[in-house]
């Protein structure tokens, strides 16, 4: 498998391996294969210093010592990955942090390698902050999950080691460092390590053959689809340069040495030369600037150093399974293939579970939340396979994936270090979705069980091949939870194939309503051009100012650029500075109006802007030409609405409070998950597991109400991203920062990093009220809330409503709740004796039609009474038929039904204890006629309830009954 032919900039071809470390696991299995555990220093001391570099970077020789050094039997999954940076570190490269596998590219939604968050300077977007960078990425691959076990390689999550260069070296530095670190600072065998180039790649051949020594019978030249790199249709690309570890050397050299022989080669590092740029023509033009974006797999270079058969026993997944086999008291050494695949799996899975929502994903059923879902499910289905039952200690109302993550979560600390901050929250999240998962688990298995043996059994009847409708497998996804990947997996194990377009039909209009919105800027117009290439970034003075001189540098209509507007446009308009804030961090846009004073002949203009949007740092004010009209190059007057910006303050600086109060009432493991600063609100999520209660919301309000009243200054600074967060700055998960930030403080209180806009004092908020509280998601819990001028809005509308309430049931506020609960108690007593005359008029009803009752059978006879009854409801339908029963001598059959409402209908079925001896059951009989309904039910042998939802079939349906009881009875009479 190549380890990066997968177009970074869309969707991956195959995932690969990467993952943790286990820097204290210590067993005779990895003693007795070299791997010693590593003592590591804390993850700071992980960060060696950089050394400054010219625009140009030397090989630089490794002196004898380092040689010897490098020789280490320190081969730990930590270990290579503390080398692997501080080789490329001494080498001038900027040790950069992973980032979220929650990426900040819209297009993408998980973290896929670790090029992608360098990918706005690849493509020219952004300038480069360094020269050339260094990183290990984690990283999710979620497109070959079938494959996850089964090879030695597939993994959900891994990281990604990296070397980056922005402009700087080029191809011979890149080559020779990879050999250099794959050889002596790994110790690889020089003779086990084969090269793959692209086939015109001479440049690359002469630099393998010639400067670092590789004989040519292990350089091998590879097409297009294998070694070139392509960023998409046009754009960045350029050929690719492998390097391929050989486990068989003795098999020999050739013309026929495939490199995609896993049994063989596996594939660790991989060089990108990204020296093109492809046209929409296709032609390929050089770069100014080339790059090199490289990816090792830490898994792979770890089997490859530990001497394990698979990725999966290293040190780095190994413990994990072996946490797994003790809950299953299934050996991993002595356990059959498919047992190892299922130990294997769960192990995988819980090591993607626990970092994506450490990084602020839940499970649910759309985006990212389905992966998380979705590994969760494959994870307990596999441990059922293992004979997993409860928590695997003997609790069998328990969950036993928390144990699991709880082994992955004590690995993380090289990984990423808040991990182990949000381990409670990480561990409740996972067993909450477990239970919830099992309480449907074994109804589903017992329905697809079901669906699978018809399938199978209509096929041997036509003699087709099985297959489960698309609409069955809709059924098991929205009734029982079923994931349809699960489905077709557990199908497919019994021969049957899915109808996957069907299920993606009965899908769509839940995929409509669920898809999730993007609100992103449109900065390309109809010929292709990009706008963002000729204008410069935006200066934004809103910070400072409400108004400002600015001049006109684009117009846009309906995506096109124009160089003028009249009164009546929508239109878009870009400035060179600007006082209004674009929608972002949460807070929406400030409204306002641009001015343009006229000259002589030429009219005065007002342009009101609605929304302002910001696409990297061009600021788009969208607006409407309310007269006048606008050109290119004229000079404006930007003016925010004063009162809207300081609603906006207001909210965002409470906001701030809000989360703080929640970290002191509920814990600190408590993590904002989104958040909304509007002009008449705020709205703010955050990760918890249960329903705050009553005493904990107005703990808050009134620790938020004190803050404001001691009347704090709020102090802003600009501090370079490492200060700041050292300083106990919270980020907010998934946001993207520059090395220097802005941090907004409540001194005592809050301090966070924000962009945002903020009151001076905390005075200036007045007052805070919280108006709901619920869940959105499971573990993400909402807070809306109101301060300044929103709260006395909502304080006097709160008080008018209750003045018009005390003079309709004409009582004093303070005896309002009083006063309700004797009518909801006065209600409660009428529909109850209303319930109870609509059942005695039914009961009256039936004992007069009793007389159209039948006979059936002749030497021993039943009573059948069939009768529709009009629009009785439900309840006195079943008063009805309980009165027949108890009335008409046994045996006796019936069965009943109404239209209460129009869109309703209401079956019952009533069999005497006779009846039932003959095996006739009132439960089954009244699920097939309900069906004729449009509906379903059933219920027990002597009395069933069905309902159904077309009301002009019930008079067949009720004929359809009445033969039917005929026939069954007749022919169990004999």
């Amino acid at each position: 498998m190549n380890l990066s032919r997968v177009n970074l900039f869309d969707i991956p071809l195959r995932p690969i391996v990467l993952s943790h470390p286990s820097c204290f696991f210590v067993s005779k299995r990895f003693a007795s294969r070299g791997v010693s555990p590593a003592i590591l220093l804390p993850r700071s001391t992980h960060s060696p210093q950089i050394i400054a570099k010219s625009s140009s970077v030397s090989v630089q020789p490794v002196s004898e010592d380092a040689k010897q050094a490098n020789q280490s039997n320190d081969v730990s999954g930590d270990s290579i990955r503390r080398r692997f940076l501080e080789f490329y570190a001494s080498r001038g490269h900027k040790v950069l942090p992973s980032s979220s596998l929650v990426p900040e590219d819209p297009t993408v939604l998980l973290m896929i390698a670790g090029m992608l968050q360098f990918k706005p300077i690849f493509l020219g977007k952004v300038p480069r902050q360094v020269p050339c960078a260094t990183t290990a990425q984690r990283c999710i691959r979620t497109n070959d999950l079938e494959n996850v076990g089964k090879t030695a390689r597939h993994h959900t999550f891994f990281e990604m080691l990296g070397n980056f260069s922005f402009g700087d070296y080029f191809k011979k530095e890149a080559i020779k460092w990879a050999w250099e670190l794959s050889t002596i600072e790994f110790g690889l065998p020089a003779n086990r390590v084969w090269v793959s180039i692209f086939e015109d790649d001479d440049e690359a051949f002469e630099i393998w053959k010639n400067e670092v020594g590789v004989p040519v019978d292990r350089i091998k030249r590879m097409g297009e689809a294998d070694n070139f790199w392509t960023s998409g249709p046009t754009g960045p690309c350029g050929p690719c340069s492998e390097l391929y570890y050989d486990f068989c050397p003795e098999r020999g050299c050739g013309d026929d040495v495939d490199l995609g022989d896993d049994s063989r080669f596996i594939e660790f590092y991989n060089l990108v030369f990204m020296q093109y740029n492809k046209t929409d023509g296709g032609l390929l033009e050089p770069l100014k600037q080339k790059n090199i974006d490289t990816g090792l797999g830490l898994e792979r270079v770890a089997q490859i150093l530990q001497k394990v058969p698979n990725n999966y026993e290293t040190d780095l997944i190994y413990p994990i399974i072996v946490k797994v086999s003790e809950l299953t008291s299934v050996s991993y050494e002595s356990a059959n293939d498919q047992a190892k695949t299922s130990l294997k799996v769960i192990a995988d899975h819980m090591r993607a579970v626990v970092y994506l929502i450490s990084d602020g994903v839940v499970p649910s059923n759309i985006g990212r939340g389905y992966v998380v879902r979705r590994l969760i499910r494959r994870a307990v289905r596999k441990g059922r396979s293992l004979g997993i039952n409860g928590d695997g200690e003997g609790n069998l109302n328990g969950a036993f994936l928390p144990e699991v993550a709880e082994k992955v979560i004590e690995l993380s600390t090289y990984i990423d270090s808040d991990v182990k901050v949000r381990a409670s929250r990480i561990v409740e999240e996972i067993r909450q979705e477990e239970l919830h998962f099992k309480k449907t688990l074994e109804r589903g298995e017992k329905l697809l069980d079901q669906k699978l043996h018809d399938a199978l059994s209509m096929a041997e009847k036509t003699e087709n091949k099985p297959y489960l409708s698309g609409k069955d497998a809709f059924i098991l996804y929205d009734r029982c939870g079923f994931p349809v990947e699960m489905t077709r997996e557990i199908a497919e194990e019994r021969g049957v194939s899915v109808d996957m377009e069907g299920f993606e039909v009965e899908m769509e209009s839940q995929r409509l309503q669920s898809q999730a919105a993007h609100n992103v800027v449109k900065l390309t117009v109809e010929d292709g051009a990009d706008i963002t290439k000729s204008i410069a970034d935006t200066e934004f003075l809103g910070y400072d100012s409400l108004s400002a001189r600015a001049v006109v540098k684009s117009l846009l209509v309906g995506g096109k650029p124009v160089m003028r507007v009249s009164e009546g446009s929508d239109v878009e308009v870009l400035l060179d500075r600007t006082p209004f804030y674009a929608e972002s961090g949460g807070q929406i846009a400030d409204h306002g109006f641009l001015y343009v004073n006229g000259d002589g002949n030429q009219e005065n203009a007002v342009v009101e802007v609605s929304d302002v949007q910001k696409s990297l740092k061009i600021f788009v004010h969208k607006g409407t030409v309310k007269s006048g009209f606008l050109e290119v190059g004229k000079e404006v007057e930007a003016a925010v609405d004063a009162d809207l910006r300081q609603r906006a303050k207001v909210h965002h600086t409470a906001t701030h409070l809000l989360q703080s109060a929640l970290k002191k009432v509920v814990g600190q493991e408590t993590s904002q998950a989104g958040s909304l600063v509007a002009f008449d609100r705020l709205r703010f999520d955050f990760n918890f597991n249960r329903p705050l209660q009553d005493g904990e919301l107005e703990e808050i309000e009134s620790l938020i109400n004190k803050w404001i009243g001691d009347a704090t200054r709020l102090e802003t600074k600009v501090l370079p991203l490492a200060d700041a967060k050292q300083a106990g700055a919270i980020a907010m998960f998934g946001e993207k920062y520059d090395d220097e930030v802005r941090v907004v403080e409540v001194p005592g209180v809050s301090m966070e990093l924000c962009g945002g806009t903020h009151v001076g004092n905390t005075a200036e908020i007045r007052a805070f009220k919280i108006i709901s509280e619920q869940g959105i998601a499971s573990g993400i819990r909402r807070i809306e809330a109101v301060a300044g001028e929103a709260f006395i809005e909502y304080i006097n509308s709160r008080d008018s409503q209750m003045k018009r309430l005390c003079s309709t049931l004409k009582v004093k506020a303070e005896d309002v709740t009083n006063r309700v609960d004797n009518l909801l108690e006065e209600l409660r007593a009428a529909r109850k004796e209303a319930s109870e005359l609509r059942s005695k008029a039914a009961v009256f009803r039936a004992s007069v039609m009793s007389n159209k009752a039948f006979t059936v059978g002749t030497s021993q006879t039943i009573r059948v009474l069939v009768e529709s009854m009009d629009d009785t409801d439900a309840d006195s339908l079943k008063s009805a038929a309980e009165h027949l029963v108890s009335t008409l001598e046994d045996p006796v059959a019936v069965v009943l039904g109404s239209c209460p409402d129009k869109d309703k209908v209401s079956l019952v079925a009533a069999f005497s204890p006779g009846v039932v001896s003959l095996g006739v059951q009132a439960g089954k009989f009244i699920g097939s006629i309900a069906k004729l309904c449009g509906g379903g039910g059933g219920g027990k042998p002597n009395f069933a309830q069905a309902g159904g939802r077309k009301p002009e079939n019930l008079s067949s349906a009720l004929e359809k009954a009445r033969e039917d009881l005929v026939a069954t009875l007749s022919e169990k009479l004999g």
